[in-house]
């Protein structure tokens, strides 16, 4: 069970065996410890230190997120005690074979995502833009096949990304003013919801990087530096169109999200704040955008933390401010999210349905086992 906590002023507090959310006298939540893999907290959210104690005891994954959705820290249990596994990590690091052959693969599973999502949109919106630059990224596959570096991969990756995006905003039923990836601000609702949808994603691959037992500093794909989780960004690659990017699409195709659930925050300027209307949270795994099986049957802005190597993001155009979410509308992409998370799908591996959460855990122990030398190549989840 992850628990996201946004309520500003509110207090986590021990009673008995549980967590409680209180804000002054009232409590709004009673969190049973023995269910809880995670909790995320925004803003002003204090921990007391009783309840501070009964996290680390259970080993609970807690996330410290400012109000506007950027990374500060975490209480995590303690590092994995494989000090060989960790040493297979970092030595291979020094191999260029195996590192391009790794980063190959997770490269090669993510335009291939990106390709038949977009073919998804060209057939279901009629969109020709979509099926144009699904060719074009299609066209990149035997180059990567070819590439001699990591660096050559690493253009390839970032040339098909903004490929796909050039297209995504065809996506949509209706006209969402998406013409490219902006991340830092947001600048458009979509993108908003782009850099929440990642952030969230970000993290749970964290904890299933834990769960495996892995060191989540030392990627391939994403060169290493300073505080930068390189392991969990390049995992993350495959599973931003799969997850993400289509939910991205049902929140707003099914009106999950609407204009009015967003303002433009700019300066000096008094903002209206309102709560939008609460709305049930639609059934998203529903959504033919949003199918793994490809069966055709307080405001906040959020951003991924500074980790990714992405030369494709764009800057602050000239003129352009921030776009935020209203209060409501968080709740609801929030709910939506781990509704997606709980979506079933037939993962071959395992010969067997698994939800996407299970997924998550299942790829890094899948990764684990090429790090180990117990499978050959890393194969990564396919959007079928």
């Amino acid at each position: 069970m992850v628990v996201y906590i946004n309520t500003q002023g509110a207090r986590l507090v021990k009673e008995g065996r549980h967590l409680l959310v209180k804000k002054g006298e009232d409590t709004y939540h009673t969190l049973f410890t023995y269910k809880l893999k995670q909790i995320v907290l925004f803003g002003n959210v204090e921990i007391t230190h009783r309840a501070m104690a009964q996290i680390m005891r259970h080993e609970i994954d807690t996330v410290f997120l400012t109000q506007n959705g950027r990374y500060l820290g975490r209480i995590a249990s303690p590092e994995s005690r494989n000090v060989f596994l960790h040493k297979r990590q970092y030595a291979l690091l020094d191999d260029p074979a195996f590192a391009l052959k790794m980063a190959r693969s997770i490269v090669a599973g993510k335009m291939a995502n990106m390709a038949t999502l977009l073919m998804r949109i060209r057939r279901s919106r009629d969109a020709d833009i979509a099926g144009k630059k699904a060719r074009e990224i299609q066209n990149l596959m035997p180059m990567l096949e070819n590439a001699a570096s990591i660096d050559s991969i690493r253009g390839y990756e970032g040339r098909a990304s903004a490929l796909y995006f050039e297209a995504f905003g065809s996506g949509f039923i209706e006209n969402q003013r998406f013409t490219r990836r902006v991340r830092r601000p947001p600048t458009d609702p979509v993108n908003s919801i782009l850099s929440l949808l990642y952030t969230f994603l970000m993290n749970r691959i964290y904890g299933a990087v834990r769960v495996a037992g892995l060191d989540p500093y030392p990627g391939f794909l994403h060169s290493i530096d300073y505080g930068r989780y390189s392991l969990v960004l390049d995992l993350m690659e495959e599973f931003r169109t799969i997850i993400a990017d289509t939910l991205a699409l049902s929140l707003f195709n099914l009106k999950i999200l609407q204009h009015h659930d967003f303002y433009e925050e700019k300066p000096q300027e008094d903002q209206d704040k309102t709560d939008t209307l609460s709305q049930p949270v639609a059934d998203v795994s529903k959504d033919p955008m949003g199918w793994i099986s490809g069966t055709d049957t307080d405001s906040v802005t959020f951003d991924i933390p500074e980790q990714r190597m992405d030369d494709s993001v764009a800057t602050r155009p000239v003129g352009k401010y921030p776009v935020k979410l209203h209060p409501e509308a968080f709740k609801r992409v929030i709910e939506a999210f781990e509704k997606k998370l709980t979506t079933e799908f037939y993962y071959p591996p395992a010969e067997r349905s698994l939800t996407y959460a299970d997924v998550l855990i299942f790829q890094a122990g899948h990764y684990r086992k090429v790090i180990e030398g117990e499978a050959n190549l890393y194969q990564p989840v396919l959007l079928k």
